[in-house]
């Protein structure tokens, strides 16, 4: 089998309501997650002898990257060990999103790199195979292996999908790295939130339960926010630190971007509904 070149995708969390935590502490959720058409980059060829060797690019991300307990790593021990295969492979990593902006970029890495391995390594193991292993990973893997924009029930795994407009949107993401865990485990965090349904989404009943608590804990998201909130109505994707608004198209991203502080990045992507390169893994993984 030849090598493969994966887009591992962004998301955005277009709203994030807690709607309770269960016994073994992990939050359940609703929430609606927008791919994008920006993302990461997984080379992954096969090799003759047996071991994963991962090489991360020398990009501005890809150096904050610990190179110890990567994902990407952990989802392929987690593919062989389910499968039993002594197979081999190498993979590139060309770290486009920043870290820690919730944006979904270690889960997406670690999801294409179970999707490549099990085309690379010819396991066909199922989709709902792959699922049950990503989701061990993290609660948002089975989003990124499935390939659709999803509603999300649960704690993220729940998925229903969902065709969204394609909408274009201006990604900004402050010099700063949001720690999940510790958004979730604040006491002020607002954990009894309504279920609603996807028509009350479209009516403008949501919003992100976490914005508050985040901006509290990182002044710089509060920051980033209330800058890109001149240009449009400004939310945080999941924990942040990333955040967004909708625009009319790249063109429009342009003199945005230009204006940006200091030490910020940011990005200009289109939302779709369905991942494109179905012929990257088994029948049926993108629809």
């Amino acid at each position: 089998m030849s090598a493969l070149s994966l887009l591992a995708p962004a998301k955005l969390n277009l709203f994030l309501h807690v709607t309770g935590r269960r016994a073994d502490g992990y939050h359940q959720l609703q929430t609606l997650f927008q791919l994008l058409d920006h993302g990461d980059l997984l080379h992954v060829a096969p090799r003759q002898r047996s071991g994963i060797s991962l090489h991360i690019a020398d990009t501005p991300f890809g150096r904050m990257l610990p190179r110890n307990g990567n994902l990407i790593l952990r989802a392929a021990d987690a593919l062989a060990r389910e499968s039993g295969c002594r197979a081999g492979a190498s993979i590139e990593l060309e770290k486009q999103l920043p870290v820690g902006g919730g944006l979904g970029g270690g889960s997406s890495n670690a999801a294409a790199a179970l999707l490549a391995l099990n085309r690379i390594w010819k396991l066909d193991l199922s989709i709902e195979a792959l699922c049950r292993i990503g989701v061990r990973l993290g609660a948002d893997l089975p989003v990124f292996i499935r390939g659709r924009s999803a509603w999300g029930e649960g704690v993220g795994e729940i998925l229903t999908p969902v065709k969204l407009p394609e909408q274009w949107y201006l990604v900004v993401t402050p010099p700063c790295e949001v720690s999940t865990a510790t958004v979730f485990h604040d006491e002020n965090l607002t954990r009894n939130a309504a279920n609603i349904r996807i028509a009350d989404f479209l009516a403008g009943s949501c919003r992100n339960d976490c914005e508050a608590v985040t901006r509290r804990l990182y002044p710089a998201v509060d920051e980033a926010l209330t800058w890109l909130g001149r240009f449009g109505a400004a939310r945080m994707s999941g924990t942040g630190a990333s955040v967004f608004i909708e625009i009319a198209g790249e063109a429009a991203a342009e003199g945005i971007l230009g204006q940006l502080p200091n030490g910020w990045t940011g990005f200009a992507a289109r939302g779709i509904s369905q991942m494109e390169h179905a012929d990257t893994g088994p029948k049926g993984v993108w629809g």
